[in-house]
């Protein structure tokens, strides 16, 4: 197809250039992985993972893209000033694909923690990042995360070493900059060692209205007895097509709580996959969507008991207005042998319009017989019976369905351990509800 023609094309020319602006480490699978994404194209809708977005339509405008790392003129830090009241973070930038190290943050991290330009790591700390860099990502597997492999020239990496505790959180806003419609792979590497503990806030913005398309391959490393809060936030616009890949690793007795929350897009495409590797290991995988217009929102999840004894909860709420698309798919796998495994999956929707489209596939699958395991779905509308209630208490129709559907996603806000983001995301989605937007008031990117 055209589509996969024009990245075939644009890696066999570009292909030293790619190179060159790039490190070793990142080079060394880069091959490999272009040979896995000819082999396999773009995925249709009827491979089972893809089959409620059209993958290929995503990727058949011809974007630019920055192969030759020109700098766009962007000072992150007096463009963009929204931060969350009281959270007190580290506050850090990715402009596009590239890390922005022209201005870190005053306040310093506990001693050997490391965020910084993922090339840069490459090139500092080789035998760190080859031997966790697309270990997870498996190139063979997905072709979305081999075009990212073959592409992505920088990116991020975060290291917190053995028994260390960071207890600021760490903020990371991933800004869209182009003059022109833009084609951005970015990269994540998080290693957390054991017994580290950090709290990590990705957030998602546009600073241009133009169209973007971004790939984004997380591998997260959780070690044993580690513990990693990841919240991935995103306030873009309706021009811009996110596909990201999250893959993690945890180990014995490590402790994940990972929130995606999209409050404005335009087509969004999440995929976890989550590996238990050792016992004792648990993991709240939540999510909260709330889409209209003619937004798609697609998150795919698999959760994958290898061992026994661990704990997955997950829990996805939408609320899908006008035309808008929603979809969930979420896989359990307990694997032969994980025995003492408990798991509870839930996926609930309001749909409010006769329009709006919502397709939910929650799915257990199990080998092992002394498990406790659960799934469920609903779709539905606001429940009339409340309606009445307050309408007959002097509330007008419009904001009681306002109350109901901030109540309805309040549930997963509430997951949410960090006090001042969970307050600010209880803003924000009252904002977002009411059509306001969904983000502070002295950031200049909304003006």
């Amino acid at each position: 197809m055209a589509s996969e023609k024009q990245y075939i094309d644009l890696y066999s020319e570009n292909r030293q250039l790619i190179f060159d602006h790039s490190a070793k480490v990142m080079n060394d699978v880069r091959d490999a992985a272009f040979e896995d994404f000819k082999r396999q194209g773009f995925p249709s809708r009827k491979v089972e993972r893809y089959k409620y977005t059209d993958m290929d339509k995503l990727f058949e405008p011809d974007y630019g893209v920055n192969v030759n790392r020109v700098e766009f003129p962007l000072n992150p830090y007096s463009v963009f000033s929204c931060d969350v009241p009281n959270l007190s973070t580290s506050l850090y930038f990715v402009v596009n694909d590239a890390f922005y190290k022209k201005a870190l943050p005053k306040a310093g991290l506990p001693e050997g923690v490391e965020v910084m330009s993922l090339k840069d790591a490459s090139e500092q700390y080789p035998e760190t990042i080859a031997k966790y860099y697309g270990k997870i990502a498996k190139t063979s597997e997905d072709a979305v995360t081999a075009l990212n492999t073959m592409l992505a020239q920088d990116g991020l990496f975060i290291h917190v070493p053995k028994n260390v505790k960071v207890d600021r959180a760490i903020q990371v806003v991933n800004i869209l900059r182009s003059d022109v419609d833009l084609m951005v792979n970015r990269r994540v590497l998080i290693v957390m060692d054991e017994g580290a503990e950090a709290k990590l806030l990705f957030c998602d913005d546009s600073a241009d209205d133009r169209h973007f398309l971004g790939t984004q391959v997380i591998e997260a490393y959780v070690g044993e007895n580690a513990s990693l809060d990841l919240y991935c936030l995103e306030e873009t616009h309706e021009k811009n097509t996110r596909v990201s890949n999250v893959y993690i690793d945890q180990q014995a007795n490590s402790r994940l709580n990972h929130n995606v929350l999209t409050l404005q897009n335009g087509i969004t495409r999440n995929k976890l996959d989550l590996v238990f590797k050792g016992e004792g290991a648990e993991c709240w995988c939540n999510g909260c969507v709330i889409a209209d217009k003619s937004q798609h929102v697609d998150n795919n999840t698999l959760i994958d008991h290898q061992v026994g004894h661990c704990n997955s909860h997950e829990l996805y709420k939408y609320v899908l207005d006008d035309k808008a698309v929603g979809a969930f798919a979420g896989r359990v796998l307990v694997r032969h042998g994980s025995q003492k495994t408990n798991s509870d999956e839930r996926n609930q929707n309001l749909v409010m319009t006769k329009q709006a489209r919502m397709y939910t596939q929650p799915m257990l699958e199990i080998y092992a017989d002394d498990v406790k395991c659960s799934h469920g779905s609903t779709v539905g509308q606001l429940n009339d019976a409340a309606m009445f209630y307050m309408q007959q208490r002097g509330i007008d129709e419009h904001e009681a369905k306002l109350l109901l559907e901030f109540a309805f996603i309040g549930e997963v806000i509430d997951q949410i351990k960090l006090e001042p983001l969970r307050e600010r995301l209880h803003q924000l989605v009252e904002k977002r509800f009411r059509g306001e937007l969904g983000k502070c008031s002295n950031c200049q990117i909304c003006k």
